[in-house]
C-alpha cells in the first residue's frame, strides 16, 4: 500500500469538483491539476478563476499546486482523481466522452500500484465497464492484479 506521504496526487479536471479539491490538497502538499483547456489553466496560473469556485485568496493559499495541460506531467503522479463533468445528450442520456478521454490519458501513465479514484457523476457500473477496460487498454495493466485499487464513486 501506498504511503500517505509517497502519494503524488493529480487530479484531472478543474471544473467545479476538481479545482476546489486540486486547491484543498495544495494548501497541504504538493498536487497537480491537469486540464485540456488552456485557457483555463493560465487563468488560474494567473490567480483567477472565472467559474468563481475558488477566491483569488484561496488559490493564493494553494502553494502546493501546479497545474498543466501536458499529459506527460501526469507520469510523475500515482494517485489520480477524475473529476471530468459528465454532460448530458438531448435525449437525457449520460455522455461519457470526457470520462473516457480522462481514462485514455490516465491509463497511458499508469504504472503497477497507481490509484485512480473517480469523482465524476455516473451511473452504478460505469467505472467497472466503462472506465477500467480503457485504463487496461491504454496502460496494459490489469485491474486489481497490477492495480493497488480503483475507487469507484458514483453519485
Amino acid at each position: 500500500m501506498t504511503a500517505l506521504d509517497d502519494l503524488r496526487v493529480a487530479v484531472i479536471g478543474l471544473g467545479y469538483v476538481g479545482l476546489p479539491l486540486a486547491v484543498e490538497f495544495g494548501k497541504q502538499r504538493q498536487v497537480l491539476g491537469f486540464d485540456i483547456n488552456e485557457q483555463r489553466v493560465a487563468q488560474l496560473q494567473a490567480g483567477r478563476d472565472n467559474t468563481l469556485e475558488t477566491e483569488p485568496c484561496e488559490l493564493a493559499a494553494a502553494t502546493g499546486l501546479r497545474m498543466s495541460t501536458q499529459a506527460e506531467d501526469l507520469a510523475r503522479c500515482n494517485c489520480f482523481i477524475v473529476t471530468v463533468p459528465t454532460p448530458i445528450d438531448e435525449h437525457k442520456r449520460p455522455d461519457l466522452t470526457p470520462l473516457r478521454r480522462a481514462s485514455e490519458t490516465v491509463g497511458r501513465v499508469l504504472k503497477p500500484g497507481d490509484i485512480v479514484i473517480y469523482e465524476s457523476t455516473v451511473y452504478p457500473g460505469c467505472t467497472e465497464e466503462d472506465c477500467v477496460p480503457i485504463l487496461e487498454q491504454h496502460s496494459g495493466l490489469k485491474f486489481n492484479q497490477d492495480f493497488l485499487r480503483l475507487q469507484p464513486r458514483a453519485h
